[in-house]
């Protein structure tokens, strides 16, 4: 016991100055982007310097070094190196605040250099800025979609870069968390009995991500979902039952659809060749966890992407949210009926067409018990009177108010 705890001590202490020393600075990463001329140029020395800043965790300094040159040179060959090794700088600093700061760096790049090789390997960047930050499927899926996004943006746009495959594969994992969460919200409907919601949750997962783990197992989910849905869905539940046959071979679910599809007297159909290929590959390949990674994956808040497929093109179209198949399809504006027409109906009998319309003006004859009644006779006359008061001369009226004059007097 006296010899091993002075071990125990010298192995202790050890582990502290190797922490302290990695603390202070002294732990350096190489970087990936150097410029290898070699010169003694001022703007050149000024890089290799914010390089071994980088080199050493020295970020703040780094980029002031780097903001320097950009201003001091610039018509410097070494332009676009710097800018680029200021996005790298946030990258590796880390942290919410530092990977934003690096993707609008890395952005800003990729427009400014937009035909430079480094511009693919930025726009990976900026994928693994959200790759790194996605959450497990029952959590939220913010960063899963736009990792999404930006390794699909890397694909389309630099397709013969040597970042490519990478971008795929990642593109594949990114694809398995996102089926994995659409999975469970579908698993939940349809153990809760509401299969409209169960079957239009699963028939989004297998049209949008053919590559996941379990879609044998979503379509077997769907078809009985449609099943329990009444007999109009009877196509929908053979259909999810022949693409178990067909696009999951190999799956332990595929006898038991073709004996669903015997009983519905529906036509079973053939493996596809290629469905059997990719299910080999992807059994051979396949990533086994052991105990531990199981224990520790619940203290994990990145989500496990070992199931993930390692062969297949992932899908390169972002899936739109659908309506139940019991929800009636609206009818477009223009659609529909359009042969109405207006008509009068021959040999009706109504009083409305038999008596005559009471909004019509009357004839003249019919109008003399109005005549009668003597309202319009003094309706004229009173106009005639208030004529005759409007016809008065001034003169008329300066003789009357003297006369009123006069009787006031009096």
């Amino acid at each position: 016991m006296k010899v091993i705890e002075p071990m125990f001590r010298r192995a202790l202490i050890a582990a502290l100055c190797l922490g302290l020393l990695a603390s202070c600075g002294f732990r350096r990463k190489k970087y990936e982007n150097p410029i290898t001329k070699d010169t003694q140029q001022p703007d050149k020395v000024l890089f290799d310097k914010a390089v071994k800043d980088l080199e050493r965790n020295r970020f703040e300094i780094a980029r002031l070094t780097l903001q320097t040159l950009i201003n001091t040179y610039d018509t410097s060959e070494y332009l676009a190196k710097a800018k680029l090794a200021i996005a790298d700088s946030w990258f590796r600093e880390g942290g919410s605040n530092g990977l934003a700061q690096a993707e609008a760096e890395y952005k800003d790049f990729i427009l400014f250099y937009p035909t430079l090789e480094e511009s693919a390997e930025a726009q990976e960047k900026v994928c693994m800025i959200h790759y790194r930050q996605m959450e497990k499927p029952d959590r939220d899926t913010t960063h899963a979609l736009k990792a999404e996004e930006e390794c699909r943006q890397l694909l389309v746009q630099f397709p013969n870069s040597k970042y490519a495959p990478n971008a795929q594969q990642l593109l594949r994992n990114i694809q398995e968390v996102l089926g994995e969460s659409e999975y469970r919200v579908g698993n939940f409907y349809h153990t809760k009995g509401s299969n409209p919601a169960a079957a239009n949750r699963l028939q989004s997962l297998v049209d949008q991500y053919p590559l996941y783990s379990r879609s044998d197992e979503a379509l077997w989910m769907l078809a009985d979902s449609y099943s329990q849905m009444g007999p109009r869905f009877r196509d929908k539940t053979g259909q999810a039952y022949s693409r178990i046959v067909k696009s999951y071979p190999l799956s332990p679910l595929a006898e038991e659809a073709k004996s669903k599809l015997k009983e519905m007297e529906m036509e079973i159909p053939e493996a596809d060749p290629v469905a059997v290929a990719r299910m080999k590959y992807e059994a051979e390949n396949q990533v086994k966890k052991g105990m531990s990674s199981k224990a520790l994956s619940i203290f994990k808040k990145s989500p496990d992407t070992t199931q993930a497929a390692k062969s297949g093109s992932p899908a390169m179209e972002r899936g739109t949210p659908t309506l139940p198949a019991s929800v009636p399809v609206p009818v477009a504006a223009g659609a529909g009926v359009t042969d109405v027409s207006i008509g009068t109906v021959e040999g009706s009998n109504s009083a409305l067409d038999t008596q005559p319309d009471a909004r019509a003006p009357k004839p003249e004859g019919q109008g003399g018990a109005a005549a009668a009644g003597g309202t319009p006779a003094s309706g004229t006359a009173a106009s005639g009177a208030q004529g005759t008061d409007q016809q008065q001369t001034p003169t008329n009226r300066s003789n009357q108010k003297g006369s009123k004059k006069s009787k006031k007097k009096k």
